[in-house]
């Protein structure tokens, strides 16, 4: 394919796309054309392109996000790659003949990046290969193609270890919320609960929120305060990677 001679060869890049809404965690997956077969978005780097700025292009493309909180998290680079299906499997799944499945499925050296969404906020686009991009909820991710099931293994855990030294939350909750709101984010990305004690004097130690004199309306006679983030304080915890240490 003619196309392929404007990227680099044997080098690729895939995403596992987290999305949280409303206490649910799901992944972002493609399912090819043709098929009921599932793979997790990914592309290819154009030469003179930044291996960060291809992904960051990659996911505004199946997103329709620009601001995105976007981390490279492991290179895949085993020579046998089909964990679910064997290559030869794969490309009967696909429909495709070898001579053409060889020269579109070469043996690469995948860049896994991971990211979180708000995924109320995201439109979904398949890209030229695959005719559905949808949600997946985290527990009944199906058999991938390639070795895209211990991608989103891994990319789960690297998240859940990110909660140790970043913080999360910024442009996945709305802009004012409470502290069981946030303490909900924690425990779905972590899966499992916290003790809401803990967790608040940990939260407020870290100095990322700004406590409002507005209460959450609608609720019970002591309703929770409302919080927001101190996107300058939240900017450079991200950067500095000093939190939740200790």
């Amino acid at each position: 394919m003619d196309e392929l001679k404007n990227y680099l060869p044997h080098i690729s890049l895939d995403c596992t796309i987290f999305g949280f809404h409303d206490g649910q965690l799901k992944v972002l997956l493609l399912r090819w054309k043709g098929t009921e077969d599932w793979c997790l978005p990914g592309g290819r780097v154009l030469h003179g392109e930044n291996l960060d700025d291809a992904a960051h292009r990659n996911l505004q493309e199946r997103t329709g996000l620009s601001e995105i909180f976007l981390q490279q998290f492991y290179t895949f680079g085993d020579v046998e790659r089909y964990k679910n299906y064997s290559f030869q499997e794969t490309l009967a799944k696909l429909g495709l003949p070898i001579e053409l499945g060889k020269e579109i499925i070469t043996r690469d050296v995948s860049v896994g990046y991971y990211a979180l969404v708000e995924f109320a906020e995201v439109t979904p686009s398949p890209d030229f290969f695959t005719e559905e991009c949808r949600w997946w909820d985290i527990d009944q991710i199906p058999p991938l193609l390639f070795d895209h099931n211990d991608m989103v293994t891994l990319a789960l855990k690297t998240l859940r270890r990110q909660l140790s030294y970043q913080p999360v939350g910024y442009n996945l909750l709305p802009t004012k919320f409470t502290m069981p709101d946030l303490q909900q984010l924690y425990e779905t990305i972590l899966g499992q609960s916290l003790d809401r004690r803990n967790f608040q004097k940990r939260m407020l130690g870290y100095d990322i929120l700004e406590r409002l004199e507005e209460r959450k309306t609608g609720g019970a006679h002591k309703a929770p305060y409302l919080y927001r983030f101190d996107k300058e304080k939240y900017e450079k915890a991200l950067k500095d990677e000093i939190l939740f240490v200790g």
